[in-house]
């Protein structure tokens, strides 16, 4: 590959698994959905400005039936990263990290739910899969059991977006698709948000640089060395973010917020990242839709 093409794979191996600690630092003192709408409204309409900007408004003009698709796809995966915000209150950053590490399995279990045929290899590895996200459902660490299962909700509603954005009509240019679906997402969210009566005064300056790393680099970014990988680089080479980004997240996680590994973690974490790698390069040789964030 180019060393230009290796840039934009490290860009997203680095900042969609350092994402899960902006999420800890950012949630620490800006309630949940506060956090994700803003965080949403903010990208997609810095997204849709730079759309704009570089190929004209017209660019931006999308029909009824594509906005309220946009508006579905908008409410399950930033709803997904709103769930995600409340679950690491007390889920260290590496667990959550593995739990969203499944979307694929589960992914494989929707296709399955709508009658397709994937690859038996990718069968079996989603159902070893799930033998290790048995593992991860266990409140240690600090944990609570809610989040733990929050995490898990997360991950389905992440799934269920995932699988839907490639099934219903979306606007055909994914810059576009994206702007459109963190706004509506982030409008949906905004009235939890506001809900939640939060107190600018109270943000840490630690948390408000969280939150702007996770607009401006996590969502504009990331996703930007994502699409133009899509572009210029195998399927199979770009599907490694799905778990190459948990093995950051555990990392970062150990570094900045003492978090530990256990038996239970590592053992879980190697039969799930396994079983993701093994349906992914499955998956890929089959000429599937990738699994994006």
């Amino acid at each position: 590959m180019t060393t230009k093409a290796w840039t934009a794979l490290w860009a997203v191996y680095l900042i969609w698994g350092s994402t899960y600690l902006g999420i800890k630092l950012a949630g620490d003192t800006i309630p949940a959905f506060t956090a994700v709408s803003w965080r949403f409204l903010i990208a997609g309409a810095l997204m849709a400005a730079i759309v704009a900007a570089r190929r004209g408004g017209g660019a931006l003009r999308i029909t009824r039936q594509e906005l309220a698709c946009a508006a579905l796809i908008g409410l399950l995966l930033p709803g997904a990263n709103g769930i995600l915000f409340v679950a690491e209150r007390t889920v260290p950053t590496g667990v959550a990290a593995l739990i969203i590490a499944s979307v694929p399995l589960i992914v494989v279990l929707l296709r399955l739910a709508g009658g397709e045929r994937p690859p038996p290899r990718a069968i079996a590895g989603v159902l070893i899969g799930f033998a290790g996200v048995a593992l991860l459902f266990h409140p240690e660490g600090g944990a609570a059991w809610w989040g733990i299962g929050l995490t898990g909700i997360s991950a389905l509603a992440w799934a269920t977006g995932s699988y839907l954005a490639s099934r219903i009509p979306l606007p055909e240019d994914a810059f576009v698709a994206t702007a459109f679906e963190m706004l509506a997402g982030g409008a949906l969210l905004l009235p939890l948000g506001l809900a939640q009566t939060p107190d600018p005064s109270a943000f840490s300056a630690t948390s408000l640089l969280a939150f702007a790393y996770l607009v401006l680099i996590g969502s504009l970014v990331g996703f930007t060395a994502y699409v133009w990988l899509l572009h210029h680089v195998p399927l199979g080479t770009v599907s490694t973010y799905a778990y190459v980004n948990p093995v950051v997240a555990i990392a970062l996680g150990m570094l900045f917020l003492d978090e530990r590994i256990t038996w239970r973690i590592a053992l879980g974490a190697a039969i799930v990242l396994a079983s993701v790698a093994v349906v992914v390069r499955r998956e890929t040789e089959a000429a599937v839709e990738p699994f994006g964030e």
